[in-house]
């Protein structure tokens, strides 16, 4: 089969391979996803993948206005998506906010018809130990990371039921209860772990064929914003939002039920799709990606 042009790597492998069980060109087409925090990183990346395939994407973030250091605003990506081909909602939300929530849900539902799949993306980051975490800061991780979490998939869970192919995907990491995950900054892991159990929850209560609710993580770290501001130095050592976004979009493009309460690494996604060169992906070419927080 001849391999089109304006397709990611991840698609014409999962093709290729007989992995993806939809058409190749535009498996998103016309379906709708909500994505928290899609106003710059990986968030932005998913929904810039799945507006290629002419997707209605919900841009749900706080951000309204540029900042130099974190580059990004739900308008300046609502204009990107439409520019890729997909319709945009670009909708303020503070995930924190049950009313916000409940309003944002309820605007998407009405301007496409429904959701189809909701991505958990918006988090927040602090990856200090016990007396480097104030706990204003542990407050924001759980608000954010847990409590978002589970707003959105409640709110949103009316409308993936009525969907033929629902999906959720939480971008939190594989559960490991070491304490070596812990030891380094218990609040932040507490936190991106609570992540994973909302969506191990979710996965049980509605699964068996109705839905799938998975987790998905970066195998190395990822060059976004947050991470030039965090960690300037790590950028050069990391991968590409898109890497993130074209493991979601081969998640999304499966069956319900097919794969249901599993926690995805982005590269096993994409080898299992057929990849076996990631060198695209690379931040800097040359260097050799540093592994993330929770992967061995």
């Amino acid at each position: 089969m001849k391999e089109k042009k304006n397709e990611s790597p991840a698609i014409q492998c999962a093709w290729r391979y007989g992995v993806n069980t939809t058409k190749p060109d535009a498996p998103l087409k016309n379906k709708t996803l909500f994505i928290t925090g899609a106003s710059r990183g990986i968030g932005r990346a998913i929904a810039l993948r799945a507006a290629a395939d002419g997707a209605n994407v919900v841009i749900a973030a706080k951000t309204t206005v540029q900042d130099d250091r974190l580059p990004g605003t739900i308008h300046s990506v609502a204009a990107e998506v439409e520019a890729a081909g997909g319709r945009p909602l670009a909708v303020v939300l503070d995930i924190r906010d049950e009313a916000q929530v409940a309003s944002a849900v309820r605007q998407a539902a009405e301007r496409f018809g429904g959701i189809d799949i909701l991505v958990n993306n918006a988090s927040a980051i602090h990856p200090h130990g016990l007396l480097d975490t104030p706990v204003k800061k542990y407050d924001l991780m759980m608000d954010i990371n847990v409590r978002g979490t589970y707003l959105c998939s409640q709110a949103c869970m009316p409308y993936l039921l009525d969907s033929v192919n629902p999906h959720i995907l939480t971008l939190s990491p594989p559960i490991d209860l070491s304490p070596g995950w812990f030891k380094a900054h218990p609040a932040y892991t507490a936190s991106k772990y609570a992540m994973s159990m909302v969506a191990l929850g979710i996965a049980a209560e509605y699964g068996e064929g109705r839905i799938s609710c998975n987790g998905l993580w970066p195998r190395t770290l990822i060059g976004t914003s947050a991470l030039r501001l965090a960690a300037p130095g790590m950028v050069d050592r990391s991968r590409k939002p898109d890497i993130m976004a074209d493991a979601a979009h081969w998640i999304f493009s499966q069956a319900a039920g097919s794969n249901n309460g599993r926690f995805f690494l982005d590269e096993e996604v994409l080898r299992g799709a057929g990849m076996t060169s990631f060198d695209q992906y690379l931040t800097t070419p040359g260097y050799e990606p540093e592994i993330d927080y929770f992967v061995t």
